[in-house]
């Protein structure tokens, strides 16, 4: 059996602070001295709420990259994305809901179950709810 290498999903900002219209960029790779075959990988940047009531969830972007014999996928290459972030929904941490904005990494190896990893970050700079007194 194929051992999981270990995952890194890494935004180029230090802050993971973002604003509206700025660019996110970063990259992933699979640490490891053998190539680890996988069928695919998706890459997803995406925003969902979380707290009281439904949650929601949209994908801004989303990029898919398949192994294919005429492009063979080497994740130990450090593979780049980048997106332009839209003007909404902000960030935001309330009482009763949370807006949530993260980078997702799905691989999906031949052999084994699915490996998901999560970068967050920030959109736009609402202040959190006040506490309740």
């Amino acid at each position: 059996m194929i051992e999981t290498p270990s995952v890194v999903l890494k935004l180029d900002s230090a802050t993971a602070q973002y604003q509206p219209g700025q660019r996110l960029s970063g990259h992933f790779l699979a640490e490891g001295a053998a190539r680890w075959p996988v069928r695919s990988v998706e890459l997803s940047i995406l925003w969902y709420t979380a707290g009281q009531g439904e949650e929601d969830f949209a994908v801004h972007h989303f990029e898919r990259i398949v192994d294919e014999p005429s492009r063979p996928l080497d994740l130990r290459l450090p593979h780049r994305f980048a997106t332009q972030l839209p003007p909404s929904p902000l960030s935001y941490d309330g009482r009763i809901v949370k807006v949530c904005w993260c980078a997702r990494l799905r691989i999906f190896p031949h052999q084994g179950p699915e490996v998901v990893r999560e970068s967050p970050f920030r959109l736009g700079q609402v202040p959190a709810a006040p506490e309740e007194t």
